[in-house]
């Protein structure tokens, strides 16, 4: 599994980009940058990696630096994953 390209398709799903994320990098900004993702995008963001992924994310687990880019997100997935 590309996790990766799956955290794009709920981060498209979520905040009903429209296929934009077809066009973002690991290195593309989300948190401040993506004015679709504000905080209640957040929260459902976390609640349905929960539940593509089978995680459970604790309120500590999270912080700004988590959502600062996709490859961030991407690898707090992989950690996630792995732990």
């Amino acid at each position: 599994m590309d996790i990766t390209q799956e955290v794009l398709r709920v981060l498209d799903e979520v905040l009903s980009l429209n296929g934009r994320s077809t066009t973002f990098t690991r290195d593309t900004p989300l948190l401040g940058a993506i004015p679709e993702l504000d905080s209640m995008a957040v929260v459902t963001l976390i609640t349905t990696l929960e539940d593509q992924f089978g995680l459970v994310v604790d309120d500590d687990d999270i912080d700004g630096s988590t959502f600062a880019s996709v490859g961030s997100l991407a690898d707090f997935v992989s950690s996630k994953l792995s732990g």
